[in-house]
């Protein structure tokens, strides 16, 4: 648990170069707001083919905060990822299963983070007000 926090402290500080703490904080902030409705509107939408789309969508909303946005996104995307390869690990072995998608999901969140319309990867049908 120390090396973890002072793993994201280290990874803070990093992060913050010429701008204020405060700002950053904020944005950091803002941006996980983001990342967790897109997750939220994903659970909701139960939408079969979307999840590309709200995981570039989060990603794209929390970077348009600034910096702390793309550290929030990044940070909170990996851990995701990361979780869900090691959950799958215990429940289906060394298998690689879903190792592919974890790679197509971190495109679909390096693309929104990247600025990019979170809209190449909306499936056809998709509600509008997602």
């Amino acid at each position: 648990m120390k090396l973890f926090t002072g793993l994201v402290f280290c990874s803070l500080f990093l992060g913050v170069s010429s701008q204020s703490w405060f700002s950053f904080i904020g944005e950091a902030a803002q941006g996980a707001w983001d990342m967790w409705r897109a997750y939220s509107d994903m659970k909701e939408a139960n939408y079969i083919g979307a999840d590309k789309y709200f995981h570039a969508r989060g990603n794209y909303e929390a970077a348009q905060r600034g910096p702390g946005g793309v550290w929030a996104a990044e940070k909170l995307s990996n851990l995701k990822e990361d979780s869900e390869r090691v959950t799958d690990f215990f429940k289906y072995g060394d298998s690689g299963r879903g190792v592919e998608d974890s790679m197509a999901d971190q495109f679909a969140n390096k693309w929104g983070r990247s600025g990019r319309d979170p809209n190449f990867f909306r499936p056809p049908g998709l509600p509008d007000h997602y």
